[in-house]
């Protein structure tokens, strides 16, 4: 039609492949010695995430003796080669938590306290391998933005935010690479069409 703005297909893929409903999230994750398990609000910043109808622990008991419903369980891997196990999401957290005691079982390592912050050492060498330096009363892991927010975006996701073509039109825009697609057929079954 004429008087109508062209568009561009790529500029349209990229929008959709960087639109989320969710705020950013904090990149941070505080030891903290008193928690039993490491905890976050959000799964995005997890690699592994197992959906339980009921994941065990069922909850989590704060300080004031509240408690915070577990939605699912993962792990990660931080910089440099650091695990997170069993990590607890429970979408009413405000902080991320590492566990001191999980952690230095998973890694076999220590965590060291002092005034300006804390290092994680190796067991066996004794050797640094993260220093976390803080002026505040918490002990911070930072970790890089990109590490958080990464996520893998499948066709099933792409089928939600292109609103639900068939399998031909998502194969028609993956030969234009836009966006990359494989098609699985154990997952081919979407219940909103």
């Amino acid at each position: 039609m004429a008087g109508l703005p062209s568009w561009d297909q790529s500029s349209l893929a990229s929008t959709f492949s960087t639109m989320t409903l969710n705020q950013p999230q904090n990149n941070e994750w505080y030891f903290n010695s008193g928690a039993s398990s490491h905890m976050t609000s959000h799964s995005g910043t997890l690699s592994h995430i197992a959906h339980s109808r009921y994941p065990t622990p069922s909850s989590i008991v704060v300080g004031n003796g509240f408690l915070l419903p577990v939605t699912a369980t993962g792990t990660t891997v931080i910089p440099p080669s650091l695990h997170l196990n069993n990590v607890l999401v429970s979408p009413q957290l405000i902080k991320n938590l590492i566990s001191v005691r999980q952690f230095t079982i998973d890694n076999n390592c220590s965590v060291e306290f002092d005034p300006t912050g804390c290092s994680v050492k190796d067991l066996q060498s004794r050797n640094v391998i993260v220093r976390c330096n803080s002026s505040r009363p918490l002990y911070p892991l930072h970790l890089p933005a990109a590490h958080s927010l990464v996520t893998a975006s499948g066709p099933a996701l792409w089928h939600r935010r292109l609103s639900h073509p068939g399998h031909e039109a998502l194969s028609k825009l993956a030969s234009s690479g836009l966006p990359a697609h494989r098609h699985d057929t154990s997952s081919s079954l979407c219940h909103a069409c």
